[in-house]
């Protein structure tokens, strides 16, 4: 289970990934936009229904605040999740398999 993070810029998405690389530890990033209905809807159902506080954070990037963010995942679909569970890296944009793995 995820507890969702709202990152503000990209620095602070370097440092994220730059503590999973030292302790593979599993997260999640979430790329959406704010333009997309589908990542709006996502979004939303997300902040009512996952827990605030659980062991796994859910970093949810925004296109519009951090774009050079998307060009190192090379995301072009949203939403997209990357997830790294025990130190593998996984990618899924298609959006039933996305809310699959959040557990939506």
């Amino acid at each position: 289970m995820y507890s969702p993070i709202f990152l503000r810029t990209e620095h602070e998405l370097n440092k994220a990934l730059k503590k999973q690389r030292r302790g593979r530890t599993d997260l999640g990033i979430l790329f959406t936009s704010l333009w997309d209905d589908q990542s709006k809807a996502l979004i939303k159902e997300i902040c009512e229904k996952l827990p605030r506080r659980s062991s796994t954070p859910l970093y949810i990037v925004d296109s519009f605040k951090m774009p050079h963010a998307f060009i190192i995942f090379n995301t072009s679909k949203l939403p997209h999740l990357i997830q790294f569970k025990r130190g593998v890296l996984q990618s899924e944009d298609y959006l039933s398999k996305v809310y699959e793995e959040l557990g939506l």
